[in-house]
């Protein structure tokens, strides 16, 4: 192996730094969030650099004020999630094998849709929801949150499905299998992680969902943590401690979600590039 050069060594350590202090900025914000938890008592200005005692009080609070809408946010979640595979994933096989005429153009529109303002696609929902009696209800927030991934996965799957050789489909259809068998036995499999990711993504963006749970939500039924929060803060402003302590536990399911599933996300992502 080849001796590295001076100045190679010094681009390497210098990259090396470079990376350390960007990771260390944006995991700043994070740190001084679970610091200002564990100091309960102290003003937002007055909070030290490190906690002299980890006080857990500030958790204790937020879990009994906030523990109810941790769990329809995880409910609302993981309703989105279900709606939003059911759609994406036959969409996706769809315009990845049927060679629908358009099928570049679908795609392209529903990349378009992801660039509309959401405020305008809440209020739209707003008065169709009245009309359909889907106000302040689970199914109703389910069914707007999981339109958040729709299109991301119909575009990620797609991709991933479109590598599928065809010659495994041929082979299932010949054995007998007709296109709803072969979807569910042998092209969902194959897609594992293109579904795992996409189902990840689409988590995500229900579990961060504000502009719905605001809109679509007159009363306190149905109220999601991100909701809770900023209702905690305008009741319980000067309570900083408690607000950080629901901040921090609103960030852990998706933090292990993360970590359980980044082997799957980076093969789900890179799986479409390769055929």
């Amino acid at each position: 192996m080849a001796a590295q050069t001076p100045t190679a060594s010094r681009r390497r350590w210098g990259s090396t730094v470079a990376g350390v202090l960007l990771l260390g900025v944006m995991l700043f914000p994070l740190y001084w969030m679970l610091n200002t938890a564990l100091q309960p008592d102290s003003g937002l200005l007055q909070v030290d650099p490190v906690p002299g005692s980890l006080d857990l009080s500030g958790f204790s609070k937020a879990v009994s004020d906030q523990g109810g809408n941790l769990l329809t946010s995880l409910a609302v979640s993981l309703g989105a999630v279900a709606i939003c595979l059911a759609i994406s994933a036959p969409a996706a096989y769809g315009l990845a094998r049927f060679g629908l005429r358009g099928s570049r153009t679908i795609v392209f529109g529903t990349l378009i849709t992801q660039m509309v303002p959401g405020i305008v696609i809440a209020n739209a929902l707003y008065n169709s929801y009245v009309d359909l009696g889907l106000v302040n209800s689970y199914f109703g927030l389910m069914l707007a949150d999981a339109s958040l991934g729709i299109p991301f996965s119909i575009v990620l799957m797609r991709s991933f499905m479109v590598s599928i050789p065809g010659e495994v489909i041929e082979a299932a259809q010949i054995d007998g299998a007709g296109p709803v068998r072969t979807f569910v036995r042998v092209v969902l499999p194959m897609s594992r992680n293109s579904l795992i990711t996409a189902g990840l993504f689409a988590f995500l963006f229900s579990w961060s969902d504000f502009m719905f749970a605001l809109t679509l939500n007159t009363t306190d039924d149905v109220k999601p943590i991100t909701l809770g929060i900023y209702q905690y803060i305008g009741a319980h402003v000067g309570d900083w401690g408690s607000v950080m302590a629901a901040s921090v536990l609103s960030a852990v399911p998706a933090a292990i979600l993360l970590v359980l599933a980044q082997k799957y996300i980076a093969a789900g992502i890179t799986g479409g590039s390769v055929k």
